[in-house]
């Protein structure tokens, strides 16, 4: 039965290359993303182990600017740690933003992984010689000795066009400043493998920049040879402040490479998830192929079963050829699979993604997965039509009809399947009313059910969808589009089969897309109603804004009004609240706040301003007089507390916090504000004019953002639509597979139908008109299963919807009607190209020797 089997695979390879393309595909998908994965994990473990080499102990501590409680590690406590036994040298780091502009001052690099750190050569052991800054390896000039002296790393030297010696212009939290260029430097350094730079100065320069002079964050430790690691950790600790952490460079590696698995873990969960899906829609042309093989060689396996075979050996044989095919796709699709994750890794260095150097990792686990993967997906959809073979009767074998499902087998599936849906149905419905996390759980497996009951159901359903076009075809496209309507109902389990991969794929474009564009016009709204000011300034890296920026922005032309958001929280009636503090006067000219009692202008007289929901979860009401705490009353700090009066309730507005206060109340307690946005109104409104100002005024600084709103819209709804791209991006693989079953469905349809097709010639239907009416198949069945995919897809879509809704104000159902004309039209189009092969193959038959055909 083997050599059957295989004799079989090798006079039908023709039909079964699809099947073959399908399993490679999904193969190509999996082992791409296992060796991708493997490879990255390798590289950075790698990369992590190799910044730890020479370091014995790793020192951190949580030293911050604005805390004199928390100032991190002082100069004497490293000298006595450089002076310990075995310790061959220590050096004190201390970091924070820095971004660097270019030559037309733009930033060099993303923003977030923008960093600065002092150049620290140090002093090394006992005998407290200097040596050089281990960390980095100069390639020209050297370190930054001077306060006006920078080092930069050798990318963003690149990309800025500096040499040594040039004038450089950096920010950090505060104005603008320049430095003279002293050096170019390489570095494993993992901001700048992100895409961002790294900005080296001077250690007294950088403390007073990002920490207090004489202080560090943290300290590296080196060894001298033969000491121990543990010893030197041991004695370390009790110098330490009481808010730092120490660890050997052997247990932080190993640190950070659990650090690094765990988030590549996601990363691989997630793309093999789409795997999966692409393999899923694979089932279903893999079980098309064979049974449609099944069914042309009913009168081949009748002839086995007279000559002796048994029904187990018959069902063997069709598993048999389902593994040689499973085998043969699974080894060229690993062989792709390999490729495309190289492919990958050099993409992410065109994203501005450094990924450290080292080998393909092309791991065991990889192999056996990948392949076990292909062969077994291969097998299960090829076991119903070998059940199916198996219970051909030997005297098939007198004749050439194939054998049509019993209409008991035709009630039992319509009947589960319209249990399943409705199951389905039921858990998305209840999940929708439930809400939150725990309703979401319920839809996901609501969803699961509703499109397994579908596709069970999917036959049934084709011929009322299907008859709905067949008056138009007929109108349209003559004897053509009617036959192509007859032809695709003809067989509707095998037309449910090809419909139901491309149901699949646009069930879940549907879905993302319909959510997608609902959240865009969910956040339009939210700019829309609840912003009056003309521009936002921000930190391009995410952080806080220097208080000389507001300064800067309320002197600036053309400024009739600035606020900051300063994000603070004060203590009301023993309760802990996030507060915004913002400038009286001027911020309701730049928010649209939607008052419900009360008054703004109390701010400037004493008053606090709270949201809807707090106040009524407190029972607060506007002209309540309430104790308010400011500062740090816990922690030995500076505060104190006011009796202030609620002088306005407001709508809640998603850019306030629930409590709004003047700066003036808590500027006594905070000498160096966090202000994440300044919101500023311009005469005149937007334009070129008023934007040139603001950015004068700050100082053409590089690390700053002035945004209007169409800028914060396209800030929002940009990271809305990458998300839908990259979405996109992968299940495009799913739905070239369900192109590809269109494909084999149509080719193999007209192998089976070459007599008929002879004698439509024969009696006057010319090429063009058969050429039509396949495609016209291609197109019905191509449509049906995109109208099914799209109900349920929105279906889908509004369940999640509505488990979101409380948490996104302004949330309407948005159905995106361009975007599912397009995606109907594409359905089309993929049928009309689907057709070309088996189009063409079908005019091109000899009429005669096809109405000889049997």
């Amino acid at each position: 039965m083997f050599r059957t089997a295989l004799r079989t695979v090798l006079a039908h390879k023709a039909r079964l290359l699809m099947t073959v393309l399908a399993v490679m595909l999904g193969v190509a998908f999996v082992s791409g993303t296992l060796v991708f994965t493997d490879t990255l994990g390798n590289a950075y473990r790698n990369q992590s182990a190799k910044s730890y080499d020479d370091v014995a102990v790793a020192v951190t501590t949580y030293g911050a600017q604005d805390d004199a409680k928390k100032s991190g590690i002082d100069n004497a406590t490293l000298d006595r740690i450089r002076a310990l036994d075995g310790v061959a040298a220590a050096s004190g780091r201390v970091s924070g933003f820095a971004g660097v502009a270019d030559q037309d001052g733009k930033l060099i690099g993303n923003g977030w992984s923008n960093t600065g750190a002092n150049y620290a050569p140090g002093k090394t052991g006992k005998a407290g010689k200097n040596a050089a800054d281990p960390a980095y390896t100069f390639t020209d000039g050297s370190g930054p000795v001077k306060d006006d002296q920078i080092a930069l790393d050798q990318d963003s030297a690149a990309k800025g066009e500096y040499e040594v010696g040039d004038t450089v212009r950096v920010a950090t939290n505060g104005p603008v400043k320049e430095y003279t260029l002293a050096g170019v430097f390489t570095t494993e350094d993992g901001a700048v493998n992100a895409g961002g730079s790294l900005v080296l100065f001077d250690t007294a320069v950088a403390q007073k920049l990002y920490l207090q002079p004489g202080y560090y964050q943290d300290v590296t430790i080196a060894a001298e040879p033969g000491a121990s690691d543990a010893k030197i950790l041991d004695a370390v600790r009790p110098l330490l402040p009481k808010d730092s952490t120490a660890q050997t460079g052997r247990e932080l590696a190993d640190k950070q490479a659990k650090d690094i698995e765990s988030e590549l873990s996601s990363l691989n969960k997630m793309l093999l998830a789409f795997a999966a899906i692409a393999l899923f829609v694979g089932v279903f042309l893999i079980a098309n192929t064979f049974t449609m093989l099944v069914a042309q060689r009913t009168k081949e396996l009748a002839l086995l079963r007279a000559v002796g075979a048994s029904r187990r050996q018959v069902k063997r044989s069709v598993i048999l050829e389902a593994m040689i095919v499973g085998v043969i796709a699974s080894v060229v699709g690993f062989a792709l699979g390999i490729g495309l994750a190289t492919g990958l890794r050099s993409a992410m260095g065109s994203f501005g993604a450094k990924v450290p150097a080292g080998p393909l990792i092309v791991s065991p686990t990889a192999v056996l997965s990948a392949l076990g993967v292909g062969v077994l997906i291969t097998v299960l959809a090829a076991w119903l039509p070998a059940r199916r073979a198996a219970k051909i009767p030997p005297v098939a074998a007198m004749g050439s009809a194939h054998l049509p499902a019993s209409t008991k087998s035709l009630v039992v599936r319509n009947t589960l399947g319209g249990i399943i849906t409705l199951g389905g149905a039921a858990a998305v419905f209840g999940g929708a009313a439930v809400g939150e996390n725990t309703g979401r759980m319920f839809i996901g497996a609501g969803a699961f059910l509703a499109l397994i009951g579908i596709i069970v159901l999917i036959p049934l359903l084709s011929r009322p969808v299907i008859a709905l076009a067949k008056p138009l075809l007929h109108r349209g496209f003559g004897v053509s589009g009617k036959l192509a309507g007859k032809n695709a109902v003809r067989n509707p389990r095998r037309t449910g089969a090809t419909a139901s991969a491309l149901a699949i794929g646009l069930t879940l474009v549907t879905g993302l897309t319909v959510i997608g564009v609902t959240l865009g016009q969910a956040i339009d709204k939210m700019t829309t109603d609840n912003i009056r000011a003309d521009y936002m300034v921000t930190m391009a890296s995410g952080g806080g804004l220097d208080k000389s920026a507001l300064s800067a922005l309320e002197k600036a032309d053309g400024v009739t009004a600035v606020s900051p958001q300063q994000a603070t929280s004060v203590k009301v009636k023993g309760t802990w609240h996030s507060a915004s503090a913002v400038t009286p006067g001027d911020v309701q000219q730049v928010f649209d706040l939607k008052l419900l009692s009360g008054s703004l202008d109390t701010l400037g007289k004493g008053g606090i301003a709270v949201a809807e929901k707090t106040a009524k979860s407190n029972g607060w009401k506007a002209g309540d007089k309430l104790p308010v705490t400011v500062g740090d009353d816990q922690g030995g700090g500076k505060s104190a507390t006011k009796t202030m009066t609620v002088g306005a309730i407001y709508q809640d507005n998603e850019f306030l916090s629930p409590v709004v206060v003047p700066t003036s109340l808590v500027a006594p307690f905070e000498p160096k504000p966090y202000i994440p946005e300044i919101w500023v109104k311009t005469d005149g409104g937007a334009s070129k004019a008023n934007e040139r100002a603001l950015v004068n005024a700050l100082g053409d600084n590089p690390a700053m953002s002035v945004m209007d709103r169409q800028d914060i819209r396209n800030t929002f709804g940009g990271m809305i639509n990458t998300m839908l791209n990259i979405m996109y991006g992968l299940l495009a693989m799913a739905l070239l597979i369900a192109v590809l079953g269109v494909v084999n469905t149509l080719a193999m349809s007209v192998f089976e139908r070459q007599q008929e097709i002879g004698m439509l010639r024969a009696i006057g239907l010319d090429r063009g008109k058969v050429k039509r009416m396949i495609r016209l198949e291609a197109v019905i069945i191509s449509l049906f299963g995109a109208v099914i995919g799209v109900g349920l897809g929105t279906f889908l879509a509004w369940a999640i919807g509505e488990t979101i809704r409380s948490s996104i104000p302004n949330y309407a159902l948005v159905l995106p009607w361009e975007r599912i004309g397009v995606f109907l039209l594409l359905a089309g189009v993929v049928g009309v190209l689907a057709s070309l092969w088996p189009a063409r193959s079908a005019a091109r038959l000899n009429m005669l020797t096809a109405i000889k055909t049997e």
